[in-house]
């Protein structure tokens, strides 16, 4: 099994007015295809930093972060824009749709930015919101669509360019405790059909989900284990 990301010795910081903010402090972390992670820290801790990291929406301010073997922390953001759409599928909280699109047109977005013909990305795009149960709902705005259903498109347009990684960052924090748990089933099934899942979560039922968990403080890892509890279907 590959290793699909390797972060050695990440240094992130910001400026703040005249304070320079360490959000990640030398961390380094290897993870392997197909792997399920959790991404676990209070708030403050440099989680969602790494994943901004992880996901090419921002770059290191030193160390080295590769991807699939290729080296994405220098990269120019064009580049990096590049990189995203075609190797990260991100899954929000606040599922970031667009309101006056239907969840078909929703989910073919990643691939009108990679260049897909017309008629090959309807295709692909029904394909994929089958996928997550959502057959009957194409036509549909979000704002006619529950909070489950909202995200189950997010879900289809995070895996409509068969991404390497899903990137999910507090995939049910909008959501009530049973579709939390029908999400969480369909993240766990997307894991099972081949996919690198990688969740960024302060919940630990959400992060039980996952067969390993990196717990973050004060920008650096404070541990990283196999999660006992996990069994996978």
């Amino acid at each position: 099994m590959g290793k699909v990301i390797e972060i050695h010795d990440i240094v992130k910081n910001y400026q703040v007015g005249s304070v320079i903010v360490r959000a990640l402090r030398s961390l380094s972390v290897n993870i392997d295809s197909n792997e399920y992670v959790a991404i676990m820290g209070p708030s403050g801790s440099g989680k969602s930093t790494l994943m901004n990291l992880i996901g090419c929406l921002d770059t290191p301010t030193s160390g080295s972060y590769l991807l699939n073997g290729i080296d994405v922390s220098k990269m120019e953001d064009n580049m990096l824009a590049e990189i995203r759409n075609k190797e990260i599928g991100f899954v929000f909280q606040t599922f970031n749709l667009l309101p006056r699109y239907t969840a078909l047109e929703n989910v073919t977005l990643p691939l009108i930015y990679a260049g897909i013909p017309k008629i090959e990305r309807e295709k692909v795009a029904i394909d994929t919101l089958e996928q997550v149960g959502l057959a009957d709902r194409m036509t549909h705005k979000p704002n006619e669509l529950s909070g489950g259903q909202r995200q189950r498109v997010a879900i289809a347009r995070a895996l409509v360019n068969k991404p390497s990684i899903i990137l999910a960052d507090e995939p049910t924090g909008n959501l009530d405790s049973k579709t939390s748990i029908d999400i969480m089933g369909l993240l766990d099934e997307i894991h099972r059909n081949g996919n690198t899942v990688i969740v960024v979560t302060h919940e630990e039922e959400i992060a039980k989900h996952a067969a390993r968990i990196i717990r973050l403080i004060d920008g650096t890892v404070s541990a990283d284990f196999v999660n006992e509890k996990y069994v996978k279907a």
